[in-house]
């Protein structure tokens, strides 16, 4: 279905680097919107899963993931759209610093989805011992791009109403952008920031209060009402094209039942990949290996990413589910799993020299590590034949992990990916399959990887139609 629509008025918060406070300005903003009664979408660009979280959580809505590494600029346009089509105002947080991106053209970069979204952009500007170097930077951010529109900046971690004035004064003096607020410097007891992007917010038993903290920041300095004016007056009423047809691959797929593995163990999904499930004909069960014993009856499984590391004894604990999801992986039931799902397939992860035994479906080992084993975009060519991808089919995802492969038995067959970009599970291979269950570390987009959801689908009418 294509139609032409007219796009909902939007901000994108975006930084100069990573953490420069634009996750919490974003979900306080997003909040404090939503309790003056105004419908708000929420988007975050690139494939990060805990903003995300925090941001759905604010607005009380799912929140989707805007990326073009990911998705073709088409597909990211008509998501935006299609998922702000209910709403008044949008509020899109970027990542990393405003013009960084993949490359010295700064694609995939926040400046170039605001861009592509022709959105004006709200600077977040950490003033950490700084005051006229901020309108230096600034003027800089400007000039760098003459096609971005910086509608106005926010002052973060201001040390008092001084620094606050010096640094007001110059950005007004230099470069003629509003400053719409000023935010002191935060406490632990102002607001547990030290957690954003390291817990999700399903983690949180104070997550609530965390959101009303982050409200609280926002209404006590920042101008929302001004900037809500800013907002829809640096919009345009510009039309684009939507081309739906990208979004879904619809099928007969009766009565098909998909179970997706999610509690606070594995939360990591992109609204858009449950979407596509379910657009491709599929009903979607929420199962829990941390509360539940058994598995009802599914068709195919798809198991997340998130932290099992940090539930690693309540998961070895649930003898009854892993012998289940055992057996019916050695019964041809079609699993996929990512990241965090991938290590629950595996034998056991160590943890300070302890072994915790998970499903042992795969022959995998893992072990934790300080740093990241793995961190960001993937990209990788199907090589073998595997239960859910074509030979020759090229992927985009991302990866972000902890865990380490301490010891892994494999044939090179049962490797279905080669990564061009990425690390992967070992030695540049990804995508370690068994019968019908295929555990990666790529966490793919559905909109992106369009083969996916029809796939997993069609591999689970295959397995009802064998039981039956």
């Amino acid at each position: 279905m294509q139609g032409i629509t007219t796009k909902k008025p939007g901000i994108v918060i975006a930084g100069l680097g990573g953490g420069s406070g634009k996750t919490v300005i974003s979900i306080g903003i997003a909040a404090a919107w939503k309790n003056k009664g105004l419908k708000v979408s929420v988007f975050k660009k690139g494939p990060d899963y805990i903003d995300a979280g925090w941001l759905s959580k604010a607005a009380g809505c799912p929140c989707y993931n805007l990326d073009t590494f990911l998705c073709d600029p088409d597909v990211v346009v008509t998501s935006y759209l299609k998922n702000s089509s209910q709403s008044e105002i949008c509020v899109i947080e970027g990542n990393r610093g405003l013009y960084d991106g993949i490359d010295t053209n700064g694609s995939t970069s926040t400046a170039e989805l605001a861009k592509l979204l022709k959105l004006p952009v709200l600077l977040v500007l950490d003033c950490t011992k700084s005051t006229r170097t901020m309108a230096a930077l600034l003027m800089g951010c400007i000039a760098f791009d003459p096609d971005i529109q910086i509608c106005g900046v926010i002052l973060n971690r201001v040390a008092g109403k001084r620094h606050e004035g010096k640094v007001r004064a110059n950005i007004e003096k230099y470069c003629n952008v509003p400053v719409f607020g000023a935010i002191p410097k935060l406490t632990a007891e102002d607001f547990p920031e030290r957690h954003m992007g390291l817990v999700t917010s399903d983690e949180h038993q104070f997550s609530d209060t965390a959101i009303t903290a982050a409200v609280k920041v926002a209404e006590e300095n920042i101008d929302l009402d001004a900037l809500y004016r800013c907002v829809l007056g640096q919009n345009t009423q510009d039309s684009f094209q939507m081309n739906e047809n990208a979004q879904s691959c619809a099928m007969d797929a009766s009565d098909i039942v998909i179970g997706v593995i999610k509690d606070s163990a594995f939360q990591f999904y992109y609204p858009d990949n449950i979407d596509a499930l379910e657009k491709s004909g599929a009903t979607i069960i929420y199962i829990s290996p941390l509360t539940e014993t058994t598995i009802p009856g599914v068709h195919a499984i798809y198991m997340g990413g998130g932290f099992p590391e940090t539930h690693a004894p309540q998961l070895a604990q649930n003898e009854l589910f892993k012998k289940k999801l055992k057996e019916l992986s050695l019964s041809g039931l079609p699993i996929y799993a990512e990241c965090g799902g991938l290590i629950f397939l595996g034998t056991s992860i160590r943890l300070d020299g302890v072994d915790y035994p998970m499903s042992d479906i795969l022959p995998i080992r893992f072990g934790m590590s300080k740093r990241p084993q793995g961190h960001g975009y993937t990209k990788v060519e199907v090589v073998h034949d595997n239960p859910f991808y074509q030979k020759g089919e090229i992927l985009k995802g991302h990866e972000f992990r902890y865990s380490s492969v301490l010891d892994i038995d494999y044939q090179d067959f049962e490797m279905a990916f080669k990564m061009e970009r990425g690390k992967g599970i070992l030695n540049k291979k990804d995508g370690f399959f068994k019968n019908n269950t295929f555990g990666t570390y790529t966490h793919i987009h559905a909109l992106g990887s369009h083969s996916w959801a029809p796939s997993l689908v069609r591999k689970a009418a295959a397995y009802k139609a064998l039981i039956h």
